[in-house]
């Protein structure tokens, strides 16, 4: 076989691997297709909806309390203070603290709950469940659920970058109180019950510690 038959082989053999890995990368069409485009105002439409999405408020926050309000600018400083910072999130570990800390309290066992309470508010705890204590009084909860949940209130102090978050709970639970003698005094083990409560958290943005405490209850 001479040498120009050897060589157009050659080029036939590099051209067919080329049409078919082009294939394989950019797939096939039928026929010839123009490249799909915007029809009119779309694509101004699509600019206008990013610089929106990218200038226009924090979902994360106005989610959760109204534009403009004293929380969520509060809401707004814990973040520009804590860029990692956010409300969704810290809902979230609101709710799961919310049954850590009241199954605590009731089942008189808060020594492990210690870094996620204030000092006064361990103190008061402690007071209560002795003295119940005293009384030969025993309580035996089991939580259901949080059935609502909401951030009532945000403050935030640029000097000290203390920030305070107040969540609405509405939970419900199972609960009776027994005396020394076992005997039920008061509640239920069957019928749930719902409890409202307004818990303050607070913590130093920006601090190594991640936890939040509860520094505030009322209901």
């Amino acid at each position: 076989m001479n040498t120009p038959i050897v060589q157009l082989l050659v080029l036939a053999g590099i051209a067919i691997f080329l049409i078919l890995r082009l294939r394989s990368v950019l797939g096939t069409r039928d026929g010839f297709e123009k490249p799909p485009v915007p029809a009119p105002g779309k694509r101004e439409e699509a600019k206008r909806e990013f610089e929106v999405i990218e200038g226009g408020p924090d979902r994360d926050i106005i989610d959760h309390v109204p534009e403009g309000s004293d929380a969520a600018e509060a809401l707004a400083k814990m973040k520009r203070a804590e860029p990692s910072f956010n409300v969704g999130e810290f809902l979230s570990g609101a709710r799961g603290a919310y049954e850590m800390i009241l199954m605590g309290f009731d089942n008189g066992e808060i020594e492990d709950l210690k870094p996620f309470l204030s000092n006064e508010i361990y103190e008061t705890f402690a007071q209560v469940i002795q003295a119940r204590a005293d009384q030969g009084l025993t309580i035996e909860a089991e939580f259901v659920g949080v059935r609502e949940m909401t951030l009532a209130d945000a403050s935030f102090d640029d000097d000290s970058k203390l920030a305070e978050i107040t969540v609405k709970y509405v939970g419900e639970l199972t609960s009776v109180v027994k005396n020394a003698e076992g005997e039920i005094v008061e509640g239920s083990a069957t019928a749930v019950k719902r409890q409202k409560d307004v818990w303050t958290y607070a913590r130093n943005m920006g601090s190594d510690d991640p936890n939040w405490q509860l520094v505030a209850t009322d209901e």
